[in-house]
């Protein structure tokens, strides 16, 4: 995951999530295939913190399907734990935009680390289209200013 200076990087936010029995295997550990779901809600919680509603991108013609996800494991998480799933934007987007993860437990302990690239992608064409300005102006908007 690559390092942006502070001043072009916007806020980052954080979702905090609860693991479910449902989550986890039969030691009690969360099992790999969810933590794609965790990084979805997170990032799903900054678009709307953003000024963008994910289902009103959607009306508006745009989808954002997932073209690459990066995961590295650090420790697991487990049933109970309360996770902050802290999520930020990589860089301003192009046709893509990519987020950066990281998830620790109740107790500050690093657990996973991850990236997301998806694609902006016009409903109807069904083909990859630059980030729509109305998106870029809000993302913009929240770029720290010095």
């Amino acid at each position: 995951m690559s390092k942006n200076s502070k001043d072009t990087r916007p806020i980052s936010t954080s979702s905090s999530i609860e693991v479910r029995y449902a989550e986890t295997d039969q030691m009690g550990v969360v099992h790999h295939s969810v933590y794609p779901i965790y990084f979805e809600q997170a990032r799903v919680d900054w678009l709307r913190l953003m000024g963008m509603h994910y289902q009103k991108m959607e009306d508006s013609g745009v989808m954002l399907p997932l073209s690459r996800l990066t995961i590295d494991y650090k420790k697991p998480a487990k049933f109970g734990d309360i996770l902050n799933v802290e999520v930020s934007l990589n860089k301003l987007p192009g046709a893509t935009i990519i987020f950066d993860y990281i998830i620790k437990n109740q107790n500050d302990e690093l657990l996973t680390l991850g990236q997301t690239t998806l694609v902006f992608v016009n409903m109807i064409t069904k083909r990859p289209m630059r980030c729509p300005e109305h998106i870029m102006a809000l993302i913009e908007n929240a770029v720290p200013k010095n």
